[in-house]
This record gives structure tokens, C-alpha cells and sequence, in this order.
């Protein structure tokens, strides 16, 4: 007779038709993945024979195909009644003794101190499938201690074949209900109601970025970030630094985790409790706990040859982490790469709210606030539902759903993943999105605009662009780069055929992540203004030291982009806010001069060594420091705005490396911005102290001709493509050239102006650096004006220049 029951020992991925996809898994990692290092907890299976052997003791096979057989596969109006029914027929039923003997006798071996916890788990043989993913589809039970409760758990585990949720699944997928068998997986209990437990993606869920590991983590039972019931601690980390040894950690949020699900006097039951408000701002792993973890997902993620969707959870007795599930990512790993739609909001309505955003599209339609799934009769094909939170209970609702709101939840959480795998936008963590939002209310869902998602009143008009990267024809000797400033556009952004972003612009991280004027932080024990100290300490709460929180805060920005693009060079520009734009930082008043005309005054360079702001740019410095040498991205390249003159920059260097920023070494270079007179007059002298030039065009335009930029008398006068800024470009290319320094040049105007793309290729231009949005238009003014070049110039060689 076949086996009733094998020991995780006893199985691997061979056998997903004998013990289902689960429990392969586990056997393959126990035996494979153990010995490397990983943590399996013990186990074994239920087998599919078990399983048939059932049916066939209790003569279900034509009841259940008659139950089946009458589904409304239309609407599946009865799809409730129809599971129920089935779910009975099991229930009622009873398992043959000699299968009962097979687990009780493969529990005690498991238990060899005597009864013991263990959880016990569905695992379905048409289960985890590169293309369709079963998770939360059928029932697990935790805790379950003694052989006659671990019988009565598997007989549960066979009825949740036939929950709504499993049968809607496995219809929408086309797999046969006859010919999927139900197995359970028993395995050593982790006592992660006593310590933490989360996910891993082994890579970063929303673009498919596969050099990344995110891990999240609860407190408790892992099953409150599945549910999205509570906003979970996220970690991002680095594969190609980790491999190197270095601080591998380049994102880190600090979730709420405002409950925590536990057991209730160590029994079965489940409680979710308030998590209490000093652990909620503790996080649940250490740094050392994340890069293990995602160690871990590497080791996986290798064996298994692609990206992985882990389950971990830390036992609060042993205070070891264990690996308690592993299955095949089902989304971004079928994709190509080489096309993608792109949504552009055309304006901006009255906005709702903010939450995390799901995917990258936009949709209108109507809002239908739900519940739960019982009032599911109230939903139309294409609606927007808004909920508080949702389970696998909800999955027949969401693949309805036009798109998806809810109050809670994080990246990971059960909405998360299922409006991924349906192609639909989701905003999660939103708050109040129930109590704002009204069904029948017209609301538009935008998911474009970054990490953020929002949600306006009304329809806002958005166009939806479609590109295809594979037949974009690249440049000989130019290189496409990209204009950058927000983090949370960085993976998608990576994809593009770019060779590296051109000018990250700092002010962004500043404003958006950090809000805070540095040298408030530098100072904050001396701050006059009341209110502004108040609102640090708030914004600032767990950094004792207040300037770690805006290091941290900017090394993390840097990096997620720096890593996007890793090894591509990212070339970041120092701060350049004006004083005016300093000032409306939080706290930032009291440190800002008022001036005349900001544009020309206290900004780039001169502040940088002036006591005035000195201290608050070591912060900066103390940022791509921490990016460059701890966290290992050393594709990260510095450029300095507005230097004036060659002393200033001396001093500015001098600076640097007083914060312990030397150029040159750790392989540091520095560029400086062409976009003052100056640096074209004296270009050769500026070369001899810096890297590379950077041409600032809109300033440059702005101070060749005397036109106040901001001004709209003047504003018809300002042209890249006049005279005598065209003389002073040629002229700073030139001496670049002549010097070996590369010689870039960010602006708007050679995407619009083909003109003006030709004059730079003409003129030898080692780079041109293009808005997102510009990129593909740009590389192709590029290409035809190379073309131009060679036909003008015949036999030239246009290949990229090694400087």
C-alpha cells in the first residue's frame, strides 16, 4: 500500500503530487536548505492517497462531483450555498482508523518529549504554481496540541478544499476540483505569539526589481500583515552589497504595529491586542535578524531559480528564526521587462487621502464601501471597493473590483498581493478611507505618483502611455541618463534604458522624507521657536540624537536610488534650495536670511563652508558617506551647485574631506555644475580640482542673458538655442574635452529641441540627462543626431569616451 504519511525527510519538489505543494516545499528546503544553514522546523505530510482514501471510505466522489457540477459558473450566485454543502459532506465524514494510526504515530515520533504544539496546514497537490498562487486559500490551525486534536485538524484541513474562496480560485484557473487532493502539513510549532513573525519577497513587490529582499514583521502571529490589520515594520535590502559584506539595510519604515495576535492563555484560541505604545515603536527584528533573513531568501530564492514569497517567524522560547513556508512569486516572475504602460494624471483634483500605493495605474470608477464580504451582493463589476481590511475571504469581491482601498494594511498584506496578481491598482494604510469616502461617490484611485498613492474626488483625467523598450535604438557615444529626485519612483524607473541618472536632486528627499531644516537639528536644544521644537520632536520620535534622523533619513533616499541604478553611476547634487525655500522648512526661519533676490544670493556652494550652514552640510556629507562606504553603493558620484569660483570650490572640497569625504579616495568623484559664466571662463581650473561638469542650462541661460527666471515679463526671452548661450556651451564642452573630464548636461530643452540635441552631440556632449517622461524622445533626438554626425562626418568612430 502507498505511504499514509512521509516525514519532511522523506519528500522534496518531486513529490508535489504525493504531498502537495506545501509540504514539498518544506521537504525540499529540510533537505536541501538545512545544511546551509536555514531553520525548517520539523514536520511531516498527509499523503494524496490519504486523502483519496478518504473520499473513497466515505463514498464522496459522486456527491462532490454533483455539488461541482451544479456551481453557477456565470455569476456564482450560489457559490456560498455550494461550498457550504460540500464543506459539510467532509465534516460529517469520518477518517478510516488506519490513517488515524498512520498520524498519530508519525505525531509522537515528531514529539519526542511528549505531546507538543504544532501547527497544521493545508497543502493542496495543485498548489503555489508559477502562474497561480493558493495562498490563504485553504485553512491552517495553529497551536493544535495531542493526537486527537491533530486528527481533527487535518479533517478541517480537507474540508477547506471546498471554501468559496479555494473553489472560485481554482475556477478561474481552470484546475479540475476532482483532480486536486488535499494533504496536510504538520510541522513543529515556532512561538512566534511570543516574539514576531512576517514575510519576505525576494524582490521588491511593486516593480519587480529582482536585487532587493523585502522583509516585513509583526509582532505576534504573522497573520495580522496577511490581513492587513496593522502597518508592519519593512526592511529593504540590498543583494549585490550583501554579497560584498556590506550594510546591506537601504530602506528601514518602522511600522505601527498597532495590534498583536497571540493565543489566549496558551490554548488555540487567537486574540488581537493592542500592542503596547513602547513596543510599537520598537522595531521586531534587529539589523543583524533582517540580514539573515534575507540571506536566507537569497539561499532560497537560488535553489528554487526564482523569486520567492517566504514566510518567517521567531520563536519567542528558543529565540531562534525559522523558515515555516516558501512559494513561487506569481506576478512580476512572469513578465518580460520590455513593455510597460505608463499613467500621467493630466491635473490634479481635490484630494482625499494618502495611503501606500499598489502598482502603478490609475483608475476612476465608482466607490463601494464594504464591510466584509457578506455584503458582497452590493458590489458591481469594475467598482472601487473601500474596506478596512481584507482576507481570502474576500477574493471572489476582489477580482470584481476595478480597484482597491483600505484602512490598513501595508506592501505585503492580503489586498496588496491580490490586486498585484489582478492587475488592479490598491492604496492601503489609508486611515479614514471608510469614514471619507461614501459609496456611489465618483473617486479616482492614482497610484503614478510614487510610493504614495492618492485618492481625488471625482474623475481626474490621466492618459495612459505604452512603451516598449526593446526596439529603442541606443546612442553610439552620448549617454541617455535620467533626472531624478524621488526615491519611491527608483525601481520603476531602473527599467528604463538609461545608463544612470544624471542629477538626483537632493531638495526632494529633504522635503518629502525629512521636512526638516538641518541646521533645527544641529541645534534643536537652542531653538527659540516653541511650536517648531514641538513639531521636530514629533517628527523625530525614537532619534534621541536628532541629526541621526535626517542622516538616516537622506542615506536611505540616496540609496534606494543608488541601488535602483547599481552599478550605473548616480551623480547627486548637493542641496540647492534658496533661501526663501530653506526657510519654509520646519524650524527653518530662524536659521535663513531674508533676501532680495535668493536666486543669486545664499545658496549652492557658498553655504557649504559658511558657519552659518556648515555644520548642516557635514549632515549631507555624513549621508553619502554612510551610502558610499557603509552600505557599499559606490556608484554614487557628488556634484556641487553654484560654485562661484575655483577658491570656493577648494574650500568646498576642503570641507568635504573635513567630514570625511575625500575625492578620490574609496574612488570618489566630485563634479561641479556649469551654469555660471564663470565656470565656462575658467573651465580649465575648475577641471584641475573637480571630476566632471554638469551643465546647468536653465541658470546659465538665465545669467549669459540677464533674464530673472521666475519672472513671466521676461520669460519669451529665455532660449537655450540663443547666440550667446550656445557660444558659452560650445566653449565649457570644448575645455572639458580638452581636460578629460566628462561633460553632462540636464535640462528639458533636448527633448523638445532636436536642434538643440544636435548642437550638443555635434559639439562632443558626453551625456544628456532627460526627465522621465522625456527619456525616450530625447534618446531618440540623440540617435538621429549622431547619425547626422557620422554622415557629415564619415568614417568617425561615435563610441562612449572613457574619461
Amino acid at each position: 500500500m502507498e505511504a499514509l504519511v512521509k516525514g519532511f525527510a522523506e519528500i522534496s519538489m518531486q513529490d508535489v503530487a504525493q504531498v502537495g505543494g506545501k509540504n514539498a516545499s518544506m521537504g525540499e528546503m529540510m533537505k536541501h536548505l538545512t545544511p546551509q544553514g536555514i531553520n525548517i522546523p520539523g514536520g511531516f505530510a498527509t499523503t494524496a492517497f490519504a486523502y483519496w482514501t478518504f473520499l473513497d471510505f466515505n463514498n464522496l466522489w459522486e456527491p462532490l462531483e454533483a455539488l461541482m457540477g451544479g456551481l453557477d459558473r456565470r455569476q456564482f450566485n450560489n457559490l456560498k450555498e455550494t461550498g457550504a454543502a460540500a464543506r459539510q459532506l467532509i465534516l460529517q465524514a469520518e477518517i478510516p482508523d488506519f490513517i488515524v494510526k498512520a498520524i498519530k504515530e508519525e505525531y509522537a515520533r515528531l514529539c519526542t518529549n511528549g505531546p507538543a504544539p504544532v501547527a497544521v496546514r493545508s497543502s493542496a497537490t495543485a498548489e503555489d504554481m508559477p502562474y497561480a498562487s493558493f495562498a490563504g486559500q485553504h485553512e491552517s490551525f495553529l497551536n493544535v496540541k495531542g493526537e486527537d486534536l491533530v486528527v481533527e485538524a487535518v479533517l478541517h484541513c480537507y474540508s477547506s478544499l471546498y471554501t468559496d474562496r479555494a473553489i472560485k480560485y481554482r475556477e478561474d484557473n481552470g484546475i479540475e476540483h476532482k483532480k486536486v487532493a488535499l494533504c496536510a502539513c504538520i510541522q513543529k510549532m515556532v512561538r512566534s505569539d511570543l516574539a514576531g513573525s512576517g514575510v519576505a519577497f525576494t524582490l521588491e513587490p511593486e516593480s519587480g526589481f529582482r536585487d532587493l529582499v523585502l522583509v516585513s514583521g509583526t509582532w505576534g502571529l504573522g497573520e495580522n500583515i496577511v490581513q492587513g490589520s496593522i502597518e508592519p515594520d519593512e526592511y529593504y535590502v540590498f543583494k549585490p552589497t550583501l554579497r560584498q559584506g556590506k550594510q546591506p539595510i537601504i530602506q528601514r519604515k518602522l511600522g505601527s504595529k498597532q495590534l498583536t495576535m497571540k493565543y489566549a492563555n496558551d490554548s488555540r484560541d487567537i486574540v488581537n491586542v493592542p500592542t503596547p505604545e513602547e513596543q510599537q515603536h520598537q522595531p521586531v527584528l534587529t539589523d543583524a535578524e533582517v540580514i539573515q533573513l534575507a540571506r536566507w531568501g537569497i539561499l532560497i530564492e537560488e535553489h528554487y531559480k526564482g523569486p520567492m514569497d517566504i514566510e518567517w517567524a521567531k520563536d519567542g522560547l528558543d529565540g531562534k528564526l525559522y523558515i515555516v513556508q516558501a512559494r513561487p512569486e506569481t506576478v512580476h516572475s512572469r513578465e518580460t521587462g520590455h513593455e510597460a504602460f505608463e499613467y500621467r494624471l493630466k491635473q490634479k483634483g481635490h484630494e482625499l487621502l494618502r495611503g501606500q500605493a499598489i502598482g502603478s495605474m490609475v483608475v476612476t470608477g465608482i466607490a463601494r464601501v464594504l464591510a466584509s464580504p457578506a455584503e458582497g451582493n452590493m458590489l458591481k463589476d469594475g467598482e472601487i471597493i473601500v474596506t478596512r481590511t481584507t482576507s481570502p475571504d474576500w477574493d471572489p469581491l476582489l477580482k470584481k473590483a476595478g480597484a482597491i482601498i483600505t484602512d490598513s494594511g501595508g506592501r505585503t498584506s492580503h489586498a496588496a498581493i491580490v490586486a498585484r496578481e489582478q492587475h488592479v491598482p490598491a492604496i492601503v494604510g489609508c486611515g479614514k478611507a471608510t469614514e471619507l469616502i461614501v459609496s456611489g461617490m465618483v473617486i479616482t484611485v492614482s497610484c503614478c505618483e510614487g510610493k504614495e498613492g492618492v485618492v481625488y474626488e471625482g474623475a481626474v483625467p490621466y492618459e495612459k502611455v505604452e512603451t516598449d523598450f526593446s526596439h529603442i535604438k541606443s546612442p553610439g557615444r552620448v549617454k541617455p541618463m535620467l533626472i531624478m529626485s524621488d526615491p519611491g519612483q527608483a525601481f520603476k524607473l531602473a527599467a528604463y534604458p538609461a545608463e544612470g541618472v544624471g542629477l538626483l536632486r537632493m531638495e526632494f528627499i529633504i522635503t518629502h522624507t525629512i521636512g526638516i531644516h538641518p541646521m533645527a537639528l544641529v541645534r534643536y536644544p537652542d531653538l527659540k521657536d516653541d511650536i517648531a521644537r514641538k513639531q521636530i520632536r514629533e517628527l523625530t520620535t525614537g532619534f534621541d540624537d536628532k541629526k541621526r534622523f535626517f542622516i538616516e533619513r537622506l542615506s536611505q533616499g540616496i540609496a534606494t536610488i543608488a541601488a535602483a541604478f547599481y552599478p550605473r553611476e548616480v551623480i547627486v547634487r548637493m542641496s540647492d534650495f534658496k533661501t526663501n525655500e530653506y526657510a519654509a522648512l520646519t524650524g527653518g526661519m530662524e536659521f535663513e536670511p531674508d533676501e532680495e533676490n535668493p536666486m543669486l544670493g545664499f545658496r549652492g556652494a557658498s553655504r557649504y563652508y559658511h558657519p552659518a550652514y556648515k555644520a548642516a552640510f557635514g549632515l549631507e556629507c555624513a549621508a553619502i558617506k554612510t551610502v558610499r562606504n557603509d552600505m557599499g553603493l559606490t556608484n554614487v558620484k557628488v556634484m556641487i551647485p553654484f560654485c562661484r569660483t575655483v577658491a570656493e570650490g577648494s574650500k568646498v572640497l576642503s570641507v568635504m574631506e573635513e567630514y570625511g569625504l575625500k575625492r578620490g579616495v574609496n574612488g570618489l568623484e566630485v563634479y561641479v555644475m556649469a551654469e555660471i559664466p564663470s565656470n565656462v571662463v575658467l573651465a580649465e581650473k575648475f577641471a584641475a580640482i573637480f571630476d566632471g561638469f554638469s551643465i546647468g542650462s536653465n541658470d546659465l541661460t538665465q545669467l549669459t542673458l540677464g533674464i530673472d527666471r521666475d519672472s513671466s515679463l521676461v520669460a519669451t526671452l529665455f532660449n537655450e538655442e540663443d547666440q550667446a548661450v550656445e557660444s558659452l556651451l560650445s566653449e565649457v564642452i570644448k575645455r572639458a574635452i580638452k581636460c578629460k573630464r566628462p561633460v553632462g548636461l540636464c535640462g528639458q530643452a533636448p527633448s523638445d529641441l532636436p536642434a538643440f540635441t544636435a548642437f550638443l552631440v555635434r559639439n562632443g556632449i558626453s551625456s544628456i540627462s532627460f526627465n522621465p517622461d522625456a527619456l525616450l524622445r530625447g534618446i531618440e533626438n540623440i540617435v538621429a543626431a549622431e547619425d547626422v554626425v557620422r554622415e557629415d562626418q564619415p568614417g568617425k568612430q561615435l563610441v562612449k569616451d572613457d574619461y
